[in-house]
Protein backbone atom coordinates (compact mmCIF):
# COMPACT_ATOMS: atom_id res chain seq x y z
CA UNK A 1 0.00 0.00 0.00
CA UNK A 2 2.70 2.45 0.58
CA UNK A 3 4.24 1.43 -2.39
CA UNK A 4 1.40 2.31 -4.05
CA UNK A 5 0.27 5.33 -2.89
CA UNK A 6 4.09 6.86 -3.14
CA UNK A 7 3.63 6.21 -6.63
CA UNK A 8 0.33 8.15 -6.41
CA UNK A 9 2.01 10.83 -5.37
CA UNK A 10 4.72 11.29 -6.94
CA UNK A 11 3.49 13.44 -10.06
CA UNK A 12 1.69 15.92 -7.10
CA UNK A 13 5.00 16.52 -5.36
CA UNK A 14 7.34 16.63 -8.44
CA UNK A 15 5.15 19.28 -10.23
CA UNK A 16 6.60 21.71 -8.14
CA UNK A 17 10.15 20.80 -7.81
CA UNK A 18 12.42 21.77 -10.69
CA UNK A 19 13.58 18.63 -12.97
CA UNK A 20 16.64 19.63 -12.06
CA UNK A 21 15.94 17.37 -9.23
CA UNK A 22 14.18 14.27 -9.81
CA UNK A 23 15.66 11.35 -8.81
CA UNK A 24 18.76 9.84 -9.33
CA UNK A 25 19.33 13.52 -8.46
CA UNK A 26 22.49 13.26 -5.57
CA UNK A 27 24.77 15.98 -4.63
CA UNK A 28 28.61 15.65 -3.82
CA UNK A 29 29.34 14.41 -0.39
CA UNK A 30 29.07 17.12 2.10
CA UNK A 31 31.83 17.93 4.66
CA UNK A 32 32.54 20.09 7.63
CA UNK A 33 28.82 20.48 8.66
CA UNK A 34 29.81 19.35 12.58
CA UNK A 35 29.14 21.10 14.87
CA UNK A 36 25.93 21.86 12.90
CA UNK A 37 25.38 25.29 12.05
CA UNK A 38 23.70 26.60 8.80
CA UNK A 39 20.66 26.69 6.70
CA UNK A 40 20.34 23.06 7.50
CA UNK A 41 20.59 22.94 11.34
CA UNK A 42 17.10 24.43 12.65
CA UNK A 43 18.13 24.12 16.74
CA UNK A 44 19.25 21.70 19.34
CA UNK A 45 16.86 19.35 21.20
CA UNK A 46 16.02 20.35 24.68
CA UNK A 47 16.64 17.12 27.33
CA UNK A 48 13.69 16.23 29.78
CA UNK A 49 13.87 13.38 32.41
CA UNK A 50 10.89 10.72 32.84
CA UNK A 51 10.91 8.79 36.18
CA UNK A 52 10.25 5.33 35.75
CA UNK A 53 9.56 4.78 39.37
CA UNK A 54 6.71 7.82 38.89
CA UNK A 55 3.02 6.41 38.06
CA UNK A 56 2.90 6.01 34.53
CA UNK A 57 -0.37 8.80 33.98
CA UNK A 58 1.85 11.80 35.32
CA UNK A 59 5.40 10.57 33.74
CA UNK A 60 4.92 12.71 30.69
CA UNK A 61 3.75 15.81 32.11
CA UNK A 62 6.52 17.86 32.25
CA UNK A 63 6.83 17.25 28.70
CA UNK A 64 3.63 17.62 27.69
CA UNK A 65 3.16 20.84 29.89
CA UNK A 66 6.17 22.49 28.13
CA UNK A 67 4.83 21.32 24.44
CA UNK A 68 1.52 21.24 24.90
CA UNK A 69 1.19 24.50 22.27
CA UNK A 70 2.93 22.77 19.69
CA UNK A 71 1.28 19.30 20.22
CA UNK A 72 -2.56 20.94 19.69
CA UNK A 73 -0.85 23.01 16.68
CA UNK A 74 0.17 19.34 15.14
CA UNK A 75 -3.33 17.62 15.91
CA UNK A 76 -5.19 20.52 14.69
CA UNK A 77 -3.17 19.82 11.31
CA UNK A 78 -4.11 16.27 11.20
CA UNK A 79 -7.52 16.80 11.63
CA UNK A 80 -7.36 19.29 8.63
CA UNK A 81 -5.65 16.04 6.29
CA UNK A 82 -8.33 13.85 7.80
CA UNK A 83 -11.00 16.41 6.45
CA UNK A 84 -9.34 16.77 3.22
CA UNK A 85 -9.38 13.28 2.63
CA UNK A 86 -13.07 12.85 4.08
CA UNK A 87 -14.32 16.49 3.94
CA UNK A 88 -17.89 15.36 5.59
CA UNK A 89 -15.93 15.47 8.63
CA UNK A 90 -17.23 11.49 9.21
CA UNK A 91 -13.33 10.36 9.53
CA UNK A 92 -12.82 12.37 12.05
CA UNK A 93 -15.96 11.50 14.01
CA UNK A 94 -15.43 7.76 13.78
CA UNK A 95 -11.48 7.89 14.70
CA UNK A 96 -13.35 10.39 17.84
CA UNK A 97 -15.62 7.26 19.12
CA UNK A 98 -13.58 4.35 17.87
CA UNK A 99 -9.94 4.76 18.61
CA UNK A 100 -10.64 5.34 22.28
CA UNK A 101 -12.46 2.18 22.89
CA UNK A 102 -8.92 0.03 21.91
CA UNK A 103 -7.32 2.22 25.01
CA UNK A 104 -7.53 -0.68 27.51
CA UNK A 105 -6.71 -3.32 24.96
CA UNK A 106 -3.05 -1.64 24.70
CA UNK A 107 -0.44 -2.85 26.90
CA UNK A 108 0.68 -1.31 30.34
CA UNK A 109 2.57 1.47 30.84
CA UNK A 110 1.76 2.51 27.23
CA UNK A 111 -2.11 2.63 27.87
CA UNK A 112 -2.37 4.78 30.77
CA UNK A 113 0.91 7.17 29.53
CA UNK A 114 -1.69 8.04 26.20
CA UNK A 115 -4.38 8.65 28.63
CA UNK A 116 -1.79 11.04 30.97
CA UNK A 117 -0.73 12.77 27.60
CA UNK A 118 -4.26 13.40 26.83
CA UNK A 119 -5.52 15.00 30.26
CA UNK A 120 -1.94 16.59 30.66
CA UNK A 121 -2.33 18.47 26.29
CA UNK A 122 -6.07 18.58 26.89
CA UNK A 123 -6.38 16.77 23.67
CA UNK A 124 -9.35 14.17 22.84
CA UNK A 125 -8.40 10.63 23.61
CA UNK A 126 -8.42 9.83 19.98
CA UNK A 127 -6.04 12.27 19.07
CA UNK A 128 -3.37 10.86 21.26
CA UNK A 129 -3.99 7.03 20.04
CA UNK A 130 -3.90 8.63 16.52
CA UNK A 131 -0.63 9.95 17.07
CA UNK A 132 0.84 6.58 18.52
CA UNK A 133 -0.32 4.45 15.76
CA UNK A 134 1.09 6.75 13.01
CA UNK A 135 4.75 5.52 12.71
CA UNK A 136 3.17 2.11 12.07
CA UNK A 137 2.42 3.15 8.26
CA UNK A 138 3.89 6.49 7.64
CA UNK A 139 7.86 7.21 8.04
CA UNK A 140 11.01 6.57 5.95
CA UNK A 141 14.37 6.67 7.20
CA UNK A 142 18.01 6.17 7.14
CA UNK A 143 20.02 4.56 10.04
CA UNK A 144 23.82 3.40 9.98
CA UNK A 145 25.84 1.80 12.61
CA UNK A 146 29.77 2.15 11.81
CA UNK A 147 33.08 0.45 13.79
CA UNK A 148 36.14 3.02 13.94
CA UNK A 149 39.21 1.76 13.73
CA UNK A 150 39.82 1.45 17.42
CA UNK A 151 36.86 -0.83 17.94
CA UNK A 152 34.21 1.94 18.84
CA UNK A 153 30.71 1.76 17.13
CA UNK A 154 28.78 4.70 16.25
CA UNK A 155 25.13 4.62 15.50
CA UNK A 156 23.41 7.43 14.03
CA UNK A 157 19.90 8.04 11.78
CA UNK A 158 17.98 10.67 10.23
CA UNK A 159 14.24 10.66 11.43
CA UNK A 160 11.94 11.44 8.37
CA UNK A 161 8.51 11.29 9.20
CA UNK A 162 5.37 13.04 7.44
CA UNK A 163 5.31 10.83 3.92
CA UNK A 164 2.37 12.20 2.30
CA UNK A 165 0.58 14.27 4.94
CA UNK A 166 -0.14 17.28 3.08
CA UNK A 167 2.07 18.53 0.77
CA UNK A 168 2.42 22.23 1.14
CA UNK A 169 2.93 23.55 -2.51
CA UNK A 170 3.96 27.14 -1.70
CA UNK A 171 6.89 26.29 1.29
CA UNK A 172 7.59 22.58 -0.70
CA UNK A 173 7.24 21.39 2.61
CA UNK A 174 5.39 18.50 4.43
CA UNK A 175 3.13 19.89 6.53
CA UNK A 176 3.06 17.25 9.56
CA UNK A 177 7.28 17.12 9.42
CA UNK A 178 7.58 20.88 9.90
CA UNK A 179 4.63 20.54 12.73
CA UNK A 180 6.92 18.13 14.23
CA UNK A 181 9.90 19.32 14.46
CA UNK A 182 9.03 21.21 17.50
CA UNK A 183 7.98 18.41 19.20
CA UNK A 184 11.56 16.73 19.17
CA UNK A 185 12.46 16.47 22.57
CA UNK A 186 15.76 13.99 24.10
CA UNK A 187 14.56 12.09 26.88
CA UNK A 188 16.38 10.44 29.97
CA UNK A 189 14.62 7.61 31.49
CA UNK A 190 15.80 6.78 34.82
CA UNK A 191 14.90 4.13 37.49
CA UNK A 192 15.91 4.98 41.20
CA UNK A 193 17.78 8.32 39.95
CA UNK A 194 20.02 6.18 37.30
CA UNK A 195 19.80 6.36 34.00
CA UNK A 196 18.27 3.22 32.54
CA UNK A 197 18.15 4.06 28.67
CA UNK A 198 18.08 7.34 26.59
CA UNK A 199 16.07 8.67 23.67
CA UNK A 200 14.97 10.77 20.86
CA UNK A 201 11.09 11.42 20.60
CA UNK A 202 8.42 13.35 19.59
CA UNK A 203 6.32 14.82 22.63
CA UNK A 204 3.59 13.03 22.92
CA UNK A 205 4.73 9.39 21.53
CA UNK A 206 5.12 6.73 23.89
CA UNK A 207 6.63 4.31 21.84
CA UNK A 208 10.80 4.45 20.90
CA UNK A 209 12.36 5.09 17.67
CA UNK A 210 15.55 6.01 18.70
CA UNK A 211 17.42 4.92 21.89
CA UNK A 212 20.44 3.94 23.84
CA UNK A 213 21.04 1.99 27.28
CA UNK A 214 24.56 3.46 27.82
CA UNK A 215 27.60 0.86 27.63
CA UNK A 216 25.33 -1.54 25.76
CA UNK A 217 23.33 -1.45 22.76
CA UNK A 218 22.06 1.34 20.57
CA UNK A 219 19.03 0.81 19.03
CA UNK A 220 17.10 2.62 15.97
CA UNK A 221 13.61 1.64 13.41
CA UNK A 222 12.83 1.91 10.00
CA UNK A 223 9.48 0.95 8.70
CA UNK A 224 9.26 -1.54 6.38
CA UNK A 225 7.26 -1.21 3.37
CA UNK A 226 5.24 -4.39 2.70
CA UNK A 227 1.76 -5.84 1.42
CA UNK A 228 1.17 -7.12 5.09
CA UNK A 229 1.84 -3.65 6.60
CA UNK A 230 1.24 -2.03 9.50
CA UNK A 231 -2.13 -1.24 8.66
CA UNK A 232 -3.64 -4.83 8.74
CA UNK A 233 -1.74 -4.97 11.88
CA UNK A 234 -3.58 -2.51 13.76
CA UNK A 235 -7.21 -3.87 12.10
CA UNK A 236 -6.79 -7.26 13.55
CA UNK A 237 -5.78 -5.71 17.13
CA UNK A 238 -9.09 -3.59 16.54
CA UNK A 239 -10.88 -6.85 16.09
CA UNK A 240 -9.51 -8.54 19.02
CA UNK A 241 -6.27 -10.71 17.06
CA UNK A 242 -3.66 -9.33 19.76
CA UNK A 243 -0.64 -12.35 19.53
CA UNK A 244 1.21 -9.48 17.92
CA UNK A 245 3.42 -7.01 19.49
CA UNK A 246 3.53 -2.33 18.21
CA UNK A 247 6.87 -1.87 17.26
CA UNK A 248 7.50 0.78 18.98
CA UNK A 249 6.15 -1.02 22.47
CA UNK A 250 8.70 -3.16 21.91
CA UNK A 251 11.65 -1.14 21.02
CA UNK A 252 10.92 0.80 24.16
CA UNK A 253 10.62 -2.38 26.12
CA UNK A 254 14.41 -3.80 24.91
CA UNK A 255 15.77 0.02 25.49
CA UNK A 256 13.96 -0.86 29.14
CA UNK A 257 15.02 -4.17 29.77
CA UNK A 258 17.03 -5.66 27.93
CA UNK A 259 20.51 -6.02 29.65
CA UNK A 260 23.16 -7.15 26.49
CA UNK A 261 23.21 -6.78 22.76
CA UNK A 262 22.84 -10.25 22.82
CA UNK A 263 19.22 -10.25 24.49
CA UNK A 264 17.90 -7.30 22.49
CA UNK A 265 19.14 -9.43 19.14
CA UNK A 266 17.22 -11.71 20.44
CA UNK A 267 14.00 -9.72 21.26
CA UNK A 268 13.84 -8.06 18.05
CA UNK A 269 14.36 -10.63 16.02
CA UNK A 270 12.00 -13.31 17.46
CA UNK A 271 8.94 -11.37 18.57
CA UNK A 272 6.22 -11.49 16.83
CA UNK A 273 4.77 -7.84 15.37
CA UNK A 274 1.94 -6.13 14.43
CA UNK A 275 3.96 -4.85 11.17
CA UNK A 276 6.54 -5.29 9.34
CA UNK A 277 10.03 -3.26 10.46
CA UNK A 278 14.08 -2.93 10.25
CA UNK A 279 15.41 -2.65 13.29
CA UNK A 280 19.11 -1.44 13.26
CA UNK A 281 21.08 -2.34 16.45
CA UNK A 282 24.32 -1.79 17.64
CA UNK A 283 26.31 -3.15 20.50
CA UNK A 284 28.94 -2.33 23.03
CA UNK A 285 31.59 -4.56 21.57
CA UNK A 286 33.67 -4.86 17.77
CA UNK A 287 31.84 -6.66 15.67
CA UNK A 288 28.48 -5.86 17.41
CA UNK A 289 26.57 -4.80 14.78
CA UNK A 290 23.33 -5.58 12.51
CA UNK A 291 20.41 -4.81 10.35
CA UNK A 292 17.45 -7.08 11.59
CA UNK A 293 15.11 -7.44 8.24
CA UNK A 294 11.23 -8.56 10.07
CA UNK A 295 8.21 -9.83 8.49
CA UNK A 296 5.16 -9.34 10.90
CA UNK A 297 6.08 -13.10 12.09
CA UNK A 298 9.90 -13.83 11.16
CA UNK A 299 13.33 -12.84 11.07
CA UNK A 300 14.62 -12.45 7.23
CA UNK A 301 18.11 -12.41 5.95
CA UNK A 302 19.81 -10.39 9.05
CA UNK A 303 22.86 -8.09 7.48
CA UNK A 304 26.00 -8.22 9.96
CA UNK A 305 28.77 -6.11 10.62
CA UNK A 306 31.89 -7.95 9.53
CA UNK A 307 34.71 -5.94 9.97
CA UNK A 308 37.24 -8.85 8.11
CA UNK A 309 35.44 -9.07 5.11
CA UNK A 310 35.09 -5.28 4.62
CA UNK A 311 31.89 -4.85 5.99
CA UNK A 312 32.63 -2.25 8.46
CA UNK A 313 29.02 -0.83 8.60
CA UNK A 314 25.50 -1.32 8.29
CA UNK A 315 23.06 0.75 6.64
CA UNK A 316 19.79 0.87 6.26
CA UNK A 317 16.70 3.19 4.28
CA UNK A 318 13.43 1.62 3.76
CA UNK A 319 14.18 -1.27 1.60
CA UNK A 320 15.26 -5.16 2.05
CA UNK A 321 19.32 -5.02 2.15
CA UNK A 322 19.11 -7.71 -0.97
CA UNK A 323 16.83 -5.50 -3.16
CA UNK A 324 17.64 -2.37 -4.92
CA UNK A 325 15.75 0.50 -3.36
CA UNK A 326 13.01 2.12 -5.79
CA UNK A 327 14.39 4.97 -7.99
CA UNK A 328 12.79 7.26 -6.73
CA UNK A 329 13.53 7.05 -3.40
CA UNK A 330 16.94 5.77 -3.65
CA UNK A 331 19.03 7.19 -0.34
CA UNK A 332 20.86 4.05 0.23
CA UNK A 333 23.58 4.64 -3.00
CA UNK A 334 24.15 8.17 -1.74
CA UNK A 335 24.81 7.32 2.03
CA UNK A 336 27.03 4.39 0.70
CA UNK A 337 28.94 6.34 -1.79
CA UNK A 338 29.68 9.01 1.06
CA UNK A 339 30.50 6.64 3.63
CA UNK A 340 32.91 4.97 1.24
CA UNK A 341 34.14 8.07 0.64
CA UNK A 342 34.70 8.27 4.15
CA UNK A 343 36.65 5.11 4.69
CA UNK A 344 36.69 3.65 8.19
CA UNK A 345 39.96 5.54 9.05
CA UNK A 346 37.91 8.86 9.49
CA UNK A 347 34.81 7.63 10.80
CA UNK A 348 33.42 9.24 13.66
CA UNK A 349 30.13 11.03 14.90
CA UNK A 350 31.77 14.34 12.94
CA UNK A 351 32.21 12.93 9.35
CA UNK A 352 28.82 10.23 10.21
CA UNK A 353 26.73 13.50 10.30
CA UNK A 354 28.23 14.67 6.87
CA UNK A 355 26.72 11.73 5.40
CA UNK A 356 23.52 12.40 6.74
CA UNK A 357 23.74 16.02 5.77
CA UNK A 358 24.23 14.95 2.38
CA UNK A 359 20.88 15.23 -0.14
CA UNK A 360 19.07 13.08 -0.39
CA UNK A 361 19.76 11.42 2.51
CA UNK A 362 18.67 14.76 3.79
CA UNK A 363 15.72 15.63 2.15
CA UNK A 364 12.47 17.42 2.73
CA UNK A 365 11.08 14.89 5.26
CA UNK A 366 13.66 15.20 7.64
CA UNK A 367 12.81 16.30 11.05
CA UNK A 368 15.85 15.33 13.30
CA UNK A 369 19.73 13.57 12.98
CA UNK A 370 20.25 11.43 15.86
CA UNK A 371 24.17 10.51 16.79
CA UNK A 372 25.04 8.35 19.62
CA UNK A 373 28.02 6.44 21.18
CA UNK A 374 27.95 3.61 22.86
CA UNK A 375 31.20 3.82 24.47
CA UNK A 376 30.33 6.49 25.90
CA UNK A 377 26.91 6.39 26.49
CA UNK A 378 26.23 9.62 24.49
CA UNK A 379 22.87 10.49 22.68
CA UNK A 380 23.06 14.08 20.88
CA UNK A 381 20.09 15.49 18.43
CA UNK A 382 19.49 18.51 16.18
CA UNK A 383 16.15 19.52 14.51
CA UNK A 384 17.15 19.45 10.65
CA UNK A 385 16.01 21.68 8.01
CA UNK A 386 16.53 21.18 4.33
CA UNK A 387 16.24 24.38 2.52
CA UNK A 388 14.98 24.20 -1.48
CA UNK A 389 16.14 22.91 -3.52
CA UNK A 390 16.25 19.64 -1.74
CA UNK A 391 14.19 16.19 -2.42
CA UNK A 392 11.00 15.57 -1.37
CA UNK A 393 11.77 12.38 0.13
Amino acid sequence: MAMFLRGLCVFCVFSSVSLQYVPPYTEECRTGMYPPSGPTFKGDVAWYTVDLDSPASRRWTEVITDKKPDLIVMAQAIRDLEDAFVPSGRLAELLDKALPLIIDTLPYPFNEEMKGIAAASGLPLGDVILFNIFYEVFTVCTSLVAEDPDGNLVHARNMDFGLFMGWDMKNQSWVIAEKLKPLVVNVDFRRNNKTVFKSTNFAGYVGMLTGIRPNLFTLTMNERFSLDGGYIGILEWILGKRDGMWMSFLTRSVLENATSYAEAKKLLSDTKLLAPAYFILGGNQSGEACVITRARTHNLNPLELDVKQGRWYVLETNYDHWKAPLFLDDRRTPATKCMNKTTQANISVKTVYDVLSTKPVLNKLTTYTTLMEVSKGTLESFIRDCPSPCMPW
